[in-house]
């Protein structure tokens, strides 16, 4: 996709200002919240869906939780764990901003692989991972035990910046998005799509 094309997609839906500063605390933080474009694909899943019970690996300052969010109709519960005090403190400053109310958000801090296995099997809707990149085969077959039929899995930046499908790349984090893109076509339980909205979201429903 070219510059001019990809901009055009990646700005068809502008971004309200409350998700302009939580992006841009993000930026201060360090950590790289999904672009605009995957940020409306996570809405339209969850309003798609009518996600009310979803969990989002990696809070950040709260950009991707504000998307989905957003589509979740107003009973709805997003757990979001991240194992950085500072990222979960921002996040609470987006929500507060966006007048998301506290009972719709349950902040987990901790270690992600430690935190899912102690969820409940089948009872979200929708499970999105945007963290360590080396650990998303592991995020696979927990998010996977947790959904509900009809379910959906998302992971952001599988295209890595294009360095997936070069071969001479081989370091851990790429070699972990192959890993989970392979792992995650090859499943039969799982229809899966990547979609070339920012860095890559691959996205895949759970089967009956």
């Amino acid at each position: 996709m070219d510059a001019p094309l990809r901009e055009y997609v990646e700005g068809y839906l502008p971004e309200d200002a409350v998700i302009t500063a939580a992006r841009a605390r993000g930026a201060d933080l360090g950590c790289v919240p999904i672009g605009s474009g995957g940020g409306a694909a996570l809405r339209f899943l969850t309003a798609a869906l009518q996600a009310k019970a979803v969990v989002e690996v990696g809070t950040g300052a709260g950009v991707g939780s504000l998307y989905l969010l957003g589509g979740m109709p107003a009973a709805g519960v997003l757990t979001s764990i991240d194992a950085e005090p500072e990222h979960q403190r921002a996040a609470r400053v987006a929500f507060a901003e966006a007048g998301v109310a506290v009972s719709r958000t349950r902040l987990i801090m901790g270690q992600a692989l430690d935190v899912l296995p102690r969820l409940t099997d089948g009872a979200y809707d929708l499970v999105f991972v945007d963290a360590a990149k080396t650990e998303y085969p592991k995020y696979l077959e927990e998010g996977v035990r947790l959904l509900r039929p009809g379910g959906v899995i998302a992971f952001d930046n599988v295209l890595w910046e294009g360095r997936v499908v070069d071969a001479s790349h081989r370091d851990p984090e790429t070699s972990a998005l192959r890993e989970v893109a392979r792992s995650v076509r090859e499943d039969e339980r799982l229809a899966p799509v990547i979609l070339p909205l920012g860095d890559g979201l691959l996205v895949a429903a759970k089967l009956d």
